[in-house]
């Protein structure tokens, strides 16, 4: 089932659910449709690209692999071209950085092909607006 998520970020794409009986989108993976209780709801690729509905400087590791690796910021993400489902992640950039509700943002994949196996993460990035 979340097999296909991670094959997708291996492959550069942000796949979620879309129930093919009711249209609902949902996050996270699950076997059934949240709304009309389907089964097998389809994988979607959307556009990487949404805002900070909610954040948190994060200070304290959650987990022993992040020792060492603090403070980052954690973001919840809603993306808009999915029906506004929101999926959590890390904003690159300085840990001291302003964080702004509403601020948009892009995906960034983060690929690890030395790992056995190899995977790939989301992570987050405020989209810059350019200048004309």
């Amino acid at each position: 089932m979340a097999c296909q998520r991670w094959e997708g970020l291996r492959k550069g794409k942000l796949l979620v659910q879309r129930c093919s009986h009711c249209n609902a989108w949902q996050f996270g993976p699950e076997w059934l449709c949240h709304r009309c209780h389907a089964f097998d709801p389809a994988w979607t690729e959307v556009q990487p690209c949404g805002r900070i509905f909610s954040w948190e400087r994060v200070w304290h590791p959650s987990h022993a692999a992040l020792k060492g690796h603090g403070p980052y910021i954690a973001v919840l993400v809603e993306l808009p071209h999915a029906g506004g489902i929101r999926m959590v992640g890390n904003l690159l950039g300085d840990p001291a950085q302003k964080v702004t509700i509403g601020a948009d943002v892009e995906g960034v994949f983060e690929h690890h092909p030395e790992s056995n196996p190899p995977y790939a993460l989301l992570q987050w990035r405020r989209r810059q607006v350019s200048s004309k």
